[in-house]
């Protein structure tokens, strides 16, 4: 194969993937985005489900908010958050059978 035939990656591309993969590297994020996969969630929900405080729940929301992985919308005082990239979700679940089968 010719050295001009390689399609390289932009920096900007590589570095958004790796901050990609950096969001999904903490068990308890992935844990969150497998439970908003298969529902709409409030904080207290995810806090109950996973076993955690609210607090610890809303921190990793945030961080998974500002990757742009999460969305949620404001009913009264409570907060529902839901997947917002089907590309992640896709992602997550090869991962997960990937691990199943090692």
């Amino acid at each position: 194969m010719k050295k001009d035939s390689h399609q390289l990656l932009t920096e900007q591309h590589a570095q958004d993937t790796y901050h990609l993969f950096k969001a999904l590297a903490d068990p308890t994020r992935i844990k969150i985005m497998h439970l908003l996969a298969e529902e709409e969630c409030s904080v207290n929900h995810i806090a109950d489900i996973l076993q955690m405080n609210q607090s610890a729940v809303s921190h990793q929301l945030r961080t998974l908010r500002q990757m742009k992985l999460v969305k949620y919308r404001r009913s009264g005082n409570h907060l529902y958050y839901s997947c917002d990239d089907s590309h992640v979700i896709e992602l997550l679940n090869q991962a997960l059978s990937h691990s199943e089968h090692t």
